[in-house]
């Protein structure tokens, strides 16, 4: 028997989430949205109420939820600002190849320190040459005793200057391709590591943004994730917990989107009625509703199936890249529906369209999410 109802816990999660993002990000959306600030009061506060860190087992200070818990709140979050939200699920992607692979000691030190005080991380794979391509980065770790020295840059890396601890993926053995890398994890305050500038993005502004430099940055061999040449398939397997979550982020902002413009089609009028009665109109806040309830149920099915331990690769890109072209798609709808409103910065429609964007870019492309699915179907 199918049963697509919430728990009790779950309904009460997403009720915590849903207040808490209309008191306490809503309000101040716009804010650092305009001036970028690093919400860090925000984040401070979600961490205090149980709302970050879900994910870590409660051995190591965490509440232990599952990854469909953590799309439920994800999805409130972003609703209020998916911004605000990715500061916050940052830590997620970062502790994602601690949990994987992570033995006892790394995962007591790294995942205590998030657990034990309002902390943040940062995942450090993407590099100025190699997105997609993950490949292509240059970034090397040699070793030196019983250290390794890394060296390398890395790009577009969300939390780049708040974090406490960076995991970094990096050539142990460049001859042998993606079999010749390996993860680490790098604590922020070793010597050798520079923050770049903030970037200023087209949205998510509040997010923060940067590129981080390794100039031989010595680290002890504890801090190797696994056995050398295992970091790509860590790196890669953490996204099978947290591309759910980052589609259901995608989820929250369409269904924003989608309030937004059935409020406004309401209230304005043209030729003596609202526009809500023109079917022009109704239809297509009809296809927002009729492609947010699917991006949602993909979400959870992915989601649902890894929590039950098995293999959801697939599933999640279908989840991502679903969820990430239909929030594309229903904010630039929205502002349609806005009409010129919509291109202001008066209406939320405008943040919300830029906002969109870097889900189709962001823990894989649209185009990498459907080379993942075909793939899986022809393997």
């Amino acid at each position: 028997m199918m049963n697509f109802a919430l728990s009790e816990e779950q309904t009460q999660l997403q009720e915590l989430a849903r207040k808490f993002a209309k008191e306490e990000i809503i309000p101040k959306a716009a804010h650092h949205d305009e001036t970028g600030e690093y919400p860090r009061e925000i984040a401070k506060k979600a961490w205090e109420v149980g709302l970050m860190n879900t994910h870590i087992p409660q051995e190591y200070g965490g509440l232990g939820l599952g990854v469909l818990e953590g799309c439920i709140i994800t999805e409130e979050l972003a609703y209020g600002c998916t911004g605000i939200a990715t500061a916050m699920e940052a830590n997620t992607l970062a502790a994602a190849p601690v949990i994987v692979a992570g033995n006892d000691e790394q995962k007591k030190e790294f995942l205590g320190r998030l657990s034990s005080e309002a902390r943040f991380a940062a995942y450090c794979v993407t590099e100025p040459g190699a997105g997609s391509d993950v490949s292509g980065i240059r970034t090397q770790a040699k070793k030196l005793g019983s250290d390794y020295v890394i060296t390398g840059s890395k790009m577009w890396i969300t939390n780049g200057s708040v974090a406490d601890w960076y995991f970094v993926l990096a050539y142990t053995d460049p001859s042998q391709k993606h079999k010749g890398m390996s993860g680490f994890i790098v604590p922020a305050d070793t010597p050798g590591i520079t923050v770049g500038k903030k970037e200023w993005n087209m949205g998510q502004r509040s997010s923060d943004t940067r590129g981080i430099s390794f100039d031989e940055v010595k680290i002890p061999e504890k801090y190797r994730l696994g056995r050398e040449g295992e970091g790509f398939k860590i790196a890669m397997s953490a996204f099978d917990h947290t591309r759910p979550a980052v589609a259901a982020g995608a989820v929250g902002l369409s269904r924003r989107a989608m309030d937004e413009a059935i409020q406004y089609a309401k209230t304005r009028k043209t030729f003596g009625q609202p526009i809500a009665n023109y079917q022009a109109i109704s239809f297509m806040i009809a296809d927002m509703a009729r492609d947010i309830e699917a991006a949602r149920l993909l979400v959870h099915k992915a989601a649902w199936t890894i929590d039950q331990g098995q293999r959801n690769t697939k599933l999640a890109a279908m989840a991502k890249v679903f969820a990430a072209d239909t929030a594309m798609r229903i904010t630039t709808d929205a502002v349609q529906v806005f009409g010129g409103y919509g291109y202001s910065k008066e209406y939320p429609v405008e943040k919300l369209m830029r906002d969109a964007k870097i889900y189709q870019i962001y823990e894989g492309t649209s185009q990498i999410q459907r080379l993942i699915i075909s793939r899986e179907l022809f393997d």
